[in-house]
């Protein structure tokens, strides 16, 4: 590819037998099953409180509402798909959103605090296999050279929700109780649902010259050295982002002069960030993946270092946490479309990424606490942040210039390399 000297050859994985085809229909069901997913996951937050004193149990143990589930999305995200890999995708996309709704109606009539806890585990379980299934599908709902937007589109859901979930769950949770929360997202699974079932083609996602469907063929993609390239920016990246954000809040009040009561507009600032870069990125990397993923982790890692130095302002702390939010999700597409271009199309490689963006954001919080903990200060996370993206900035750099590896070229389901 053109600029920096990087190269990397895109593997076809998009094609259908009666040709490319536009399908907004299927990818607007794909998003609104993003959507309610990642409701599921951001509403929590803002209900805590509420839910605490419900089942009577301790902040902490309310905090493994949250721990709990990310932990039940990167086990689930491997283990669903290598369990459904040889079923067709449509179908495994509709199993994980049923699972889903159970899910959130476990949570919405729980009757004890460890009901709860089932029911949180049961929804997440989803949430990584359907991302990475679901944006092989809504790659092959459109012509190749709109894959990155495609799964652009998708990933909208997922910023909206991130946008929209903390406030959500606040004013139900205010106006109707806690549990009404769960109730609304139980709905939106079960329309999100209904639409992929009447939207999403049934031959959605079939891979050109055939996808590695067993476990065994699956898990040979993994012999791909960019799939462990791109694996391993993808979790220092997120880990860089989500690792100064974990901590943003304290950055807002305690450096930039902010009240608490400022900080849930920030947060929503830095949601439409989300949901600009998500755009941005879909639409740059059909046009040059590894330059556009070059270039926002390059813009990740200064924003970042910026935001360190002028945190003191708070005019510059809205600017620079808006533009995290852009840079830091600009990344998402490119980086799921070149692991399965890479991986040949193994959705199992494609799950795995989306664990990779979990345990980075795991690493990222726990380095920022710890550099908090020694006393570096409240920026400390977002210096300790720049440090990570620039190490994923490394690893492009690497990937871009390193030739596919012999698994990665050989035709899908073949026994070589």
């Amino acid at each position: 590819m053109g600029g920096f000297g990087v190269g990397e050859r895109q593997v076809p994985v998009d094609g259908r037998a009666d040709g490319p085809r536009r399908a907004p229909g299927g990818l607007v069901a794909l998003a609104l099953g993003g959507f309610g997913i990642g409701l599921t996951e951001f509403l929590i937050a803002g209900l805590l409180p509420q839910v605490a004193s419900g089942f009577a149990v301790s902040e902490a143990a309310a905090g493994r509402l949250i721990s709990g589930y990310a932990l039940s999305v990167a086990v689930g995200a491997v283990a669903l798909t290598a369990a459904t890999a040889r079923l067709p995708r449509k179908q495994v996309l509709v199993g994980l959103v049923a699972l889903f709704v159970v899910g959130n109606l476990l949570s919405a009539i729980a009757p004890t605090y460890s009901v709860m806890l089932l029911g949180r585990i049961v929804a997440a379980l989803c949430h990584g296999s359907f991302f990475g299934i679901g944006s092989l599908v809504a790659r092959g709902l459109v012509e190749p050279e709109r894959k990155s937007r495609a799964v652009a589109v998708m990933f909208a859901g997922l910023t909206l929700a991130n946008v929209l979930g903390v406030p959500f769950g606040a004013l139900v949770g205010e106006r109707w109780g806690w549990r009404a929360a769960f109730w609304a997202v139980t709905a939106i699974g079960v329309l999100a649902l209904a639409a992929i079932v009447l939207l999403v083609p049934g031959r959605a996602g079939t891979v050109r010259g055939g996808a590695p469907s067993g476990l065994r063929d699956q898990l040979r993609a993994f012999r791909s050295s960019q799939v462990w390239l791109t694996l391993a920016a993808t979790a220092l990246g997120y880990g860089g982002m989500f690792g100064a954000f974990s901590y943003i809040a304290y950055t807002f009040t305690e450096v930039s002069g902010f009240s608490p009561a400022d900080v849930a507009w920030l947060l929503m600032v830095y949601g439409v960030g989300l949901v600009v870069g998500n755009l941005i990125g879909g639409r740059a990397a059909d046009r040059d993946r590894d330059r556009a993923l070059i270039l926002a982790l390059l813009g990740l890692t200064v924003t970042l270092a910026l935001f360190g130095l002028l945190a003191g302002s708070a005019v510059a702390s809205a600017v620079l946490v808006f533009l995290m939010g852009v840079t830091g999700f600009a990344t998402v597409p490119g980086m799921i479309t070149r692991v399965t271009d890479a991986a040949r199309g193994a959705a199992l490689a494609a799950s795995a990424n989306v664990s990779a963006s979990n345990a980075g954001n795991a690493l990222g919080a726990w380095l920022g606490g710890l550099a908090i903990t020694a006393g570096l200060g409240y920026t400390a996370p977002l210096y300790t942040g720049a440090a990570l993206t620039l190490a994923a900035l490394i690893v492009m750099l690497v990937a871009g210039r390193t030739p596919p590896s012999a698994a990665a070229s050989a035709p899908a389901g073949s026994k070589s390399g």
